[in-house]
This record gives C-alpha cells, sequence and structure tokens, in this order.
C-alpha cells in the first residue's frame, strides 16, 4: 500500500517537477482516435470520425465530424450516446450517410452535412454492416451477414440448452470467432431521397463473404461512374480450399442484366480494392501475384474496361501500394506506398506510366483523397496517433488540418526518434529506430529494449500504436532499439522475402545485429537488456530465449508460436504456414523450417520470461502459450502467464490494456531495474 501511495504521488507531482507529463498506461486511452478521412463531392469539407473511450465503463463511443479543407474547426455531427460509423457523403454533397444502432440493430440514417435533421433511412431486419451510394443516386448498395449454414441448433432443436461447435470442414474458426453459419452479402436497393425500395442479394445462394474477412472493408466494393455496375472483391472458396489458397478476385455485376463477370481470372493472388476512372473506362485495383502469398508485393494494376486488356504500372517499382484514388480528369493515380520504414505518398502519371514521390518525413501516411488543389490523408508517426493533413498539389507543401489530440500531446514530454543504420552479419545496411527517454541524460545508463516486429511481414514503420507504443517503453527509461530485419517490406521485395522458411535464420541474427550495436553506447547499460514483441515477435522471444548468450536478462512474449507442429496443426489459414515454414510437419522430407521450432532448444532457457495470450486468439492458439509457460515453470525459471478469456490476437479493451500495460512495465523494472 505504502509503495502504491508513492507512484500515485510521483504521478501526480511528476508535472510540476518536470514541467510535462511522461506517458501512462491511461495515456493511451485518453487519445482520440481519428479514422475513415471522407472528402465531401466539392472537394471543400472533410467527414471523419473520432473515437474516445471512458475507462471506467470500459467502452468507447465514435462521434462524426466535419471540417473545411482550407482548415479551420471541425464540427462534431452526432454527440450522441451511439457510435456513428461508415461515414459516406451523398453525391450530390446535401446529404450525409451513417450507420447508427436503432433498436438492437445497426441501420443507414441521414442527415445534413451541419449534422441537422437526423433521419432514419433503412429498417432492414438484422441490420446491415455497411453501404454506399451509386453516383446518380438511383441505387444503394448494403451488405449483411446472412445465414447460409445449419448450426447445432438448428439441427437439434430441442436441445436448447446444449453448447456445441459441430465442423464438417476447415475455417470453422478465423482469426477471432468461430463461424456462426453467416456470410457477408451485397445487397442493392432503389433509393429515393432518404427512403430505399425492394432489396435483392446479388450473391443469393453463394457461401462467400464480400468484403472478405477478417480485414476487408467498404474499400472492396466499388461502383461505376455511371452507377449501372458493381465491383466487388470475393473470394470464391470455401472450406479447405479458401484455407490453402489467397486467390481473390474482382466480380463486375450488371445492375440491368444481373449477371456477374470475373475481371480477374488470370491471376492465382489476391486481387482486391477496385477503384474506377472518372469517365469509367479504366480499373484500378491492388494485386498480389504469387498465389498463397499474403505479403507478396502489391502491384498497381489498371484495366481498360472496353477491351479487357490490362496492365502492371508498378513494373520495376520495387514497392508495395494501396489506397488508390483517381484524379478528377482520370490522367493520374494517387496512392499510398512504404520505403525505408516509412509510408508516403505517391502519384502515378498514367500516360506515361511516371511514379513521383510527394512527401518525405517520418511519418506513415494511411490514406489519401483528391480535393481540388490538395490531397488530403490521414497520418501518424511514432511520436503522433492519426491526424488529418493536406498536400498541396503543385507544391507538395504539406500543412496539418486537424489536431484533435494537440492538448494532451502539448503536456506529455516524449523521446526523440531518431534513425540509425545498422550494419548485418551478411554486410547489409538495416535501418534501426532508436527511441530515447523524455528527458534523456547521456551520462546516465539506462536498459533497453529490443522490439520485435510482427507478421512477420510488417515494417516496423512509424507507427502510434495503442498497446506496443514505443514512446510509452521510452516514457519508462527505457532505450528502445526497434530494427527493421529481414522479412519486413518498404526495403524491396528482396528483404522482404528472404524470410520465409527462414524463420531461425538471418532475421534473429538482424536483431542481434541491432541490439549488440545500441548496447555499445555508454549510456546503455548492456547488463540490463529485455527482448519483447508478438506473434512473430513473440516467437522471436521464444526462439531467443534459447540462444541469445546471455545477452538478455528479460523475455515478454505475447501470443507467439512456440511449437510449430502444434501450431500447424491448430491455426486457421494454412496458406500461410504453408508459404512461409514450407507446408505439414508430416512432409517427407520435413520441411528444414521445423528445425526453427524455439521448444527444440526450451532447455536451454535461463531467463525469466512473462508470457501472455488471448483465449479468442485463433491464428496463433493460445496453447502455444500455455506450452511454453508450462515448460519455464517446470524447470524452475522465473516466469508469469498473463491470459486473457475475452481477448483475441490483440487486447483491445480499456481496462484490459491498461492491466497489460502495467504488468509489462511491472516484470521489465523486476528483471531490468
Amino acid at each position: 500500500m505504502k509503495r502504491n501511495l508513492i507512484t500515485i504521488l510521483l504521478v501526480i507531482i511528476a508535472p510540476f517537477v518536470y514541467g510535462q507529463e511522461v506517458m501512462q498506461p491511461e495515456t493511451l486511452w485518453h487519445f482520440g482516435r481519428v479514422s475513415d478521412v471522407q472528402v465531401s463531392p466539392d472537394g471543400t469539407q472533410v467527414l471523419f470520425g473520432v473515437t474516445r473511450y471512458d475507462i471506467e465503463d470500459n467502452t468507447g463511443t465514435r462521434d462524426l465530424y466535419v471540417m473545411p479543407v482550407e482548415g479551420g474547426e471541425p464540427r462534431n455531427l452526432t454527440n450522441t450516446n451511439f457510435s456513428e460509423s461508415g461515414g459516406v457523403w451523398r453525391p450530390d454533397g446535401q446529404k450525409i450517410g451513417f450507420l447508427r444502432p436503432a433498436n438492437g440493430t445497426v441501420q443507414l440514417w441521414e442527415m445534413d452535412p451541419d449534422g441537422n435533421n437526423q433521419q432514419q433511412v433503412s429498417f432492414i431486419s438484422g441490420g446491415i454492416t455497411g453501404f454506399d451510394y451509386s453516383p446518380e443516386m438511383r441505387s444503394i448498395y448494403f451488405t449483411q451477414r446472412v445465414k447460409m449454414l445449419p448450426m447445432a441448433e438448428d439441427i437439434h432443436p430441442d436441445l436448447p440448452e446444449a453448447n456445441v461447435k459441430i465442423a464438417d470442414d476447415l475455417m470453422y474458426r478465423h482469426w477471432d470467432r468461430w463461424h456462426d453459419g453467416k456470410y457477408s452479402h451485397i445487397f442493392i436497393s432503389p433509393y429515393m431521397d432518404g427512403s430505399i425500395g425492394r432489396y435483392y442479394d446479388i450473391m443469393e445462394n453463394e457461401p462467400y463473404d464480400s468484403p472478405i474477412p477478417p480485414f476487408g472493408g467498404s474499400a472492396q466494393i466499388s461502383w461505376t461512374p455511371d452507377g449501372q455496375y458493381l465491383a466487388y472483391t470475393c473470394k470464391k472458396k470455401t472450406g479447405k480450399d479458401w484455407t490453402l489458397s489467397t486467390n481473390s478476385d474482382i466480380y463486375l455485376y450488371n445492375i440491368q442484366t444481373r449477371e456477374t463477370e470475373n475481371l480477374t481470372p488470370f491471376n492465382a493472388g489476391y486481387d482486391r480494392n477496385p477503384v474506377f476512372s472518372p469517365d469509367g473506362r479504366y480499373m484500378a485495383w491492388e494485386s498480389m501475384e504469387t498465389p498463397g502469398f499474403e505479403a507478396d508485393k502489391s502491384r498497381i494494376m489498371i484495366m481498360d474496361l472496353e477491351t479487357r486488356e490490362y496492365t502492371d504500372y508498378s513494373e520495376g517499382f520495387d514497392q508495395s501500394s494501396s489506397g488508390f484514388t483517381w484524379s478528377d480528369d482520370g490522367n493520374t493515380l494517387y496512392f499510398v506506398s512504404g520505403i525505408h520504414a516509412t509510408y508516403q505518398l505517391y502519384a502515378l502519371d498514367v500516360a506515361s506510366g511516371e511514379i513521383n514521390k510527394l512527401t518525405e518525413g517520418k511519418h506513415n501516411y494511411q490514406s489519401v483523397a483528391a480535393a481540388g488543389d490538395y490531397l488530403v490523408g490521414q497520418k501518424m508517426s511514432m511520436s503522433m496517433p492519426t491526424e488529418i493533413f493536406k498536400v498541396e498539389k503543385a507544391t507538395k507543401e504539406e500543412s496539418q488540418l486537424s489536431f484533435i489530440n494537440k492538448t494532451l500531446l502539448d503536456r506529455l514530454e516524449l523521446g526523440r526518434v531518431e534513425e540509425r543504420w545498422v550494419t548485418t552479419t551478411d554486410d547489409k545496411e538495416m535501418l534501426v529506430w532508436v527511441i530515447y527517454p523524455p528527458n534523456f541524460d547521456p551520462e546516465k545508463k539506462y536498459p533497453a529494449l529490443l522490439y520485435c516486429g510482427g507478421g512477420p511481414q510488417s515494417a516496423v514503420s512509424q507507427f502510434f500504436s495503442y498497446r506496443w507504443n514505443f514512446q510509452i517503453m521510452a516514457a519508462h527509461d527505457y532505450i528502445i532499439v526497434a530494427p527493421n530485419r529481414r522479412g519486413l517490406p518498404t526495403f524491396g521485395q528482396e528483404w522482404n522475402d528472404q524470410i520465409s522458411e527462414d524463420y531461425g535464420g538471418q532475421n534473429i541474427q538482424d536483431y542481434l545485429s541491432a541490439i549488440d550495436a545500441v548496447k555499445t553506447e555508454p549510456y546503455v547499460d548492456e547488463d540490463r537488456l529485455g527482448a519483447v514483441g508478438a506473434s512473430y515477435g513473440g516467437f522471436s522471444v521464444f526462439y531467443l530465449a534459447g540462444m541469445h548468450d546471455n545477452r538478455f536478462s528479460a523475455f515478454i512474449s505475447h501470443c507467439g508460436m512456440f511449437n510449430f507442429e502444434s501450431w500447424y496443426g491448430s491455426t486457421e489459414e494454412y496458406f500461410f504456414p504453408n508459404h512461409d515454414i514450407g507446408g505439414p510437419y508430416w512432409e517427407t522430407p520435413t520441411p528444414v523450417s521445423y528445425q526453427y521450432s524455439p521448444h527444440r532448444m526450451v532447455g536451454n532457457w535461463d531467463t525469466p520470461i512473462l508470457i501472455i495470450h488471448g483465449a479468442r486468439d485463433y491464428r496463433i492458439p493460445y496453447a502455444e502459450s500455455l506450452q511454453a509457460f508450462n515448460t519455464a515453470q517446470l524447470q524452475g525459471i522465473p516466469s508469469r502467464l498473463l491470459f486473457f478469456p475475452d481477448e483475441s490476437h490483440w487486447v483491445l479493451q480499456p481496462q484490459n490494456s491498461i492491466l497489460w500495460q502495467r504488468e509489462f512495465f511491472k516484470w521489465l523494472n523486476e528483471w531490468l531495474k
């Protein structure tokens, strides 16, 4: 109790001692989370959402805002007790459509651009999950989850208290939920200025999803400019076939004939996110060429819809591209692409094929939209949660539009973020972010944390995470070492691809190169080093624990793979391990990757380890962490297990997240301080 009181007093007086506050676990839940930026049809207004959380109630509420593209104060349009989402400008700019709960289901609502006259438009049984207006405003599409497969309660209606899952095929569960027999389907309805007519399912009797779960959204569905066709992304496979393949396609649905055409049957990898040129002649979309490889280069494909001929405009451009949007004249395609662990805005001149970089800096752009003379997008960095920025097309001058978190950020003392290049064991140069504590004193000795990134093919870029947040780690007086080791994008496809079937190889050496380079600094205490990470980063921690040669004094692994054989036998998306570790363990000969399974080296473990997992994680089922924790306990290694029954691959609930942070730093402080 006395120690807790001292801690509370230090938190209270810290701002007065140092002039500014340092981040605490609760701080991350005080930020407003900006998302889903939409530019008005006339290019003058920006519609966006802000989610704010109530820690005591353990809930979040999302409101919609508008603000001028020229800048100014945002106006809250939906200050209610509900969460509003999916905000869309009506094509004439006279209304904003959005989703809001009504009588237990989510429905389509509309309001004036100033927030007045909010009216419910749809009264659809079961509710809807998304929608958009056709450009000429004669139709809307909406998405809804449709029951197609019988569940146990349907098969045995006389046993209402029975609680069982029955499966006859694979994909019975995915990421964080069991299959409930429902699929996301697209419906089309007539639209008449604030009301809808009789609707119909364009995917009737098809056991497929559009958008594709778990991460697909409205970008996977797009109207043609004349409103006569609807393009949608779908992976028309089920069960075992679904889990072994990444082959999604773009389908074009004719509103008049009600016929569907597959526009991309020639490609066996991902095809998704279609967008049409203003004249309707061309369709751009994101495409991955390699079957079964979810982290392949995302190409810029454009099809001439008159001839069905298509071109890869990213040939020779060794970067992935996403978030396409056309200029008003159809001559330019704007997009987001990653380079050197940052994400920037780019422009493709369609006539010449020339690609130009529009922005510079240590940041991540997350989206881009055209707004007259400007581009508008969401941007974040390690030192700033998402805000809205604009870029002048002619001059490339960048300016900030929204300042949702300015008041809170102004109170915080943040650590310096440094870009450093480290030579690897195979004589290549690797970018490593080094984040310093607030009020850094080069005369002091600090403990350091090696951050092991997940994915495995996810850049350690300028992201602002609400859990793996480098600034809050630095605020606890740690030097953070965050390398872009082998297997990460934004450094060319060769660097990205190298990790496949080499999980315990070069990328592990890259981790060690990074920490070995930074620990030689006079302000780093090489006797107080830790390694932390989640997912592939959690695997990395388990692996390092068996071969780190006494470098580290503490480990934290969240949802990591511990035993490749049990993980392969219990995961769900089998295209991933088939590509990345070479296939199942029962093959002859056994794929070489199985030699990298951390459980094979567990006899070498001798370092304190905190292990964390969520029960609803079906990507890496929680038994992986139970095995690791049990093994550590049986060997007498100081260890602790955090098990979240209601969380998945992530920790998303406010109080769970705060507890996660407290235990995270409690463990590190115990063993590194």
